[in-house]
């Protein structure tokens, strides 16, 4: 695997710094999970739902803590910190997500640790990033997409903002802690040193304006919602058939001149229609025409005939649809976890291929503390005694543990 020369201590919690260190793990970074005996919070999030659970852990936990193992630690503690320091020095990144001034108050920010280990890394994801006025400001997902701009400009002008479906400012931030990390690794290479990864999920949410942003920079004219149509595109939209959705997407003449040809819609044929500034000044008229047209026929009728055309196209898929499409299906995008009950969990794969490393395989997700022993010993060299000592002192239950870390290393 790419990264299974490189230890992440997992600080996270909730969703964007778990998703970075997910991203991590199934790139084959051995990913320590540095928990408080009660656990982090992930954990009780969806725990004994019927529906949403298994082996007592639920989706979100599931999902985002795939590949990695869990130690004991408690940072508040004297011995918890001795312990967690010594995995500094054993340690390429420790990744975080606490409020800003967390890991000052706990002396585990990069200043501290550097001093340990001038190699490790530290990335810390928060709403606002370390510097500025807002810095400590409490931020979750939708706070954060709200304020970076994209629920202005999604959903219908009469509906008022709408948020993204999936939590993108959440996701947003663990990516890009993902891709900090891996350039500051690529920089350790060639300076030996390392260094702290500072990601604000508002600037993630400012970046991802990307075009938008600069047009509105350039003119100043600020957006507005337009649904799932386009401002410089026609037809451009999501349209309904006879029995769901589809997407057609006409970039340009061409496009559109092959659109025309295939559906032979005779109002399309206008002269003024086969440049765009002519397509977007009657852009609603066009739209109508297609939209009747589309609902004729069903949605696998239209994606033959535009496919047959080349015209980009595509049906709105519910979940369901999308986990079973066969392209995703074939590049491993639904993968089979199998939990240490012996039952599997499918989940989303990896959409990172990478063509010189090995299969990706995946590990069931930690019980808390369950690798403490495991670590301690083979990670930090400790004696049979030190790690009976610290593991009573925690009152750690090792049955479970142990057993589980013998399948983990037999297996």
């Amino acid at each position: 695997m790419a990264l299974e020369h490189v230890t992440v201590l997992d600080l996270t919690h909730m969703l964007s710094g778990p998703y970075g260190t997910m991203l991590l793990a199934d790139l084959g970074a051995r990913t320590i999970k540095v928990e408080p005996p009660t656990g982090e919070g992930t954990r009780r999030i969806l725990e004994n739902d019927p529906e949403y659970s298994r082996d007592g852990m639920g989706a979100y936990f599931l999902t985002l803590n795939r590949n990695k193992q869990s130690v004991f630690v408690d940072l508040k503690s004297e011995v918890g910190k001795k312990v967690f320091l010594d995995l500094v020095r054993r340690a390429d990144v420790v990744f975080d997500n606490f409020s800003a001034g967390v890991t000052q108050r706990l002396g585990i920010d990069y200043a501290s640790l550097a001093k340990v280990n001038s190699r490790v890394i530290t990335c810390s994801v928060t709403g606002f990033g370390q510097t500025g006025p807002e810095t400590q400001r409490p931020a979750f997902d939708q706070v954060i997409q709200g304020m970076g701009g994209g629920m202005s400009i999604t959903g219908m002008p009469e509906s008022g903002p709408v948020r993204c479906g999936i939590p993108i400012g959440d996701l947003g931030g663990g990516i890009f802690g993902a891709i900090g990390v891996l350039a500051a690794l690529a920089e350790r290479d060639r300076t030996g040193k390392g260094q702290h990864v500072d990601v604000s999920m508002l600037d993630v949410q400012i970046s991802l304006l990307n075009y938008m942003a600069t047009m509105y920079l350039m003119s100043g004219n600020v957006p507005t919602p337009i649904g799932n149509s386009h401002f410089v595109h026609v037809p451009y939209n999501s349209f309904e058939t006879s029995d769901g959705y589809i997407i057609i997407a006409c970039i340009g003449d061409t496009f559109f001149e092959n659109f025309v040809n295939a559906f032979d819609m005779e109002e399309l044929r206008k002269p003024e229609y086969r440049k765009q500034p002519g397509r977007y000044a009657a852009k609603e008229t066009i739209e109508a025409a297609i939209a009747k047209e589309l609902k004729k026929h069903p949605t696998a009728y239209w994606l033959d005939r535009l496919r047959a055309a080349r015209i980009p196209c595509g049906p709105v898929n519910n979940l369901d649809q999308a986990l079973s499409d066969t392209q995703v299906q074939a590049r491993n995008m639904t993968i089979d976890v199998r939990l240490s009950s012996g039952e599997t969990v499918r989940m989303p794969g990896n959409p990172i291929k990478l063509s010189a490393t090995a299969q990706q395989t995946y590990t069931s997700p930690p019980y808390v503390g369950e690798h403490t022993r495991m670590v301690l010993k083979e990670l930090l060299k400790y004696s049979q005694e030190q790690i009976d000592i610290y593991c009573a002192g925690l009152g750690l239950d090792d049955v479970r543990s142990t057993n589980k870390e013998t399948q983990d290393v037999e297996g």
